[in-house]
């Protein structure tokens, strides 16, 4: 039987809900204490594409949650150049294969730095896995179409999960999310239609978010790109109106992705009014759209992106296109 395009990310997406909730429920305080992980002065997150997206986004929960630096650091430091002296830190290395050349030789030389390795990966036993100090498995499955969608939404899982494994009473946050995630099943975005309609016949998107958010804006803009061939950018709310702004005086759509933290809503809230001011169709998503309330915003994060993944979808089926397998792209990508 021949398959339809996008049947492939359809079912992914659909299945990234129990496989999130079996995720962010994981017990991973064995893993945690393996390594003494909480004994760390400073995470550093490691990966490329939507896992980088997914790494971000964990990061601003951890920051918020532990009070301990997160930061990103480029797989090139070590597989380019000579390392780098760590001390007191753990490295969380985020990808759904594993099997990345660079990947692994940041492995090795973060540990040669004196720091500590811990892999969150969809491929137990792949190079990354087995050069790490601890693995922790995202449980997401078999993911068939090119574009990640249930690997994002279960590495943001297994990154709460690991979070609750070093501070326990975030456990309640991580049961909230599994609940919510598994009653957000039929809910469908309010706005689906009309971003849909916008979005297929745009050339230039902007994906605003703010903290957490802003790490789903990578993913949205990634995920754009990749199935659709639409341009599109993530920019934090913070740095947008520093001169991206100037890009909407020429047609521009632009999503805010709202998590609803309070911290978020002023800065969001001046980037919506001055996009629309200058005339940009701006469409802003809050995890409210799918019913669910009262989340971290990392859960918000994740049931946005599982809101958008069908939106996104559909816009590359009507613009004739598969989804499941982007002309110019394969599903592992090996960098070095």
């Amino acid at each position: 039987m021949t398959k339809l395009p996008g049947a492939f990310m359809r079912a992914e997406i659909d299945q990234a809900i129990p496989a999130f909730a079996e995720g962010v429920r994981q017990n991973l305080t064995a893993t945690a204490t393996a390594v003494n992980l909480a004994a760390v002065d400073a995470f550093y997150t490691i990966a490329r594409g939507s896992s980088d997206a997914a790494a971000n986004l964990i990061s601003y929960e951890f920051m918020a949650q532990l009070k301990k630096p997160v930061t990103t650091l480029p797989p090139s430091v070590f597989s380019l150049g000579n390392g780098l002296q760590l001390g007191n830190a753990a490295a969380l290395m985020f990808s759904q294969s594993g099997g990345s050349q660079d990947l692994v030789s940041a492995a090795i030389g973060f540990k040669s730095g004196g720091g500590k390795t811990i892999a969150l990966t969809n491929t137990l036993g792949s190079p990354l896995a087995n050069e790490a100090d601890a693995c922790v498995d995202i449980k997401a499955g078999v993911e068939q179409a090119v574009p990640a969608t249930k690997t994002v939404i279960c590495t943001i899982a297994a990154g709460m999960a690991l979070l609750a494994a070093l501070k326990p009473d975030y456990a309640a946050a991580c049961e909230a999310a599994a609940k919510a995630m598994l009653a957000s099943a039929d809910a469908k975005l309010g706005q689906a239609g009309q971003l849909i309609a916008a979005l297929k016949e745009t050339q230039h998107v902007y994906v605003i978010g703010r903290g957490c958010g802003f790490g789903a804006a990578h993913e949205v803009a990634l995920k754009l790109k990749e199935t659709t061939a639409i341009h599109a950018e993530a920019y934090s709310a913070a740095e947008v109106l520093h001169g991206p702004l100037q890009l909407a005086t020429k047609p521009l759509s632009v999503i805010i992705l709202d998590t609803g933290e309070d911290a978020s809503q002023q800065s969001l809230g001046l980037a919506e009014t001055r996009f629309k001011a200058v005339g940009a169709n701006v469409f802003r998503l809050t995890p409210q759209d799918v019913g669910a309330q009262g989340l971290t915003p990392a859960a918000s994060s994740a049931m946005l992106l599982r809101a958008m993944y069908p939106v996104i979808l559909e816009i590359a089926l009507q613009l004739g296109l598969d989804p499941d397998q982007p002309e110019t792209l394969s599903k592992v990508t090996v960098t070095i």
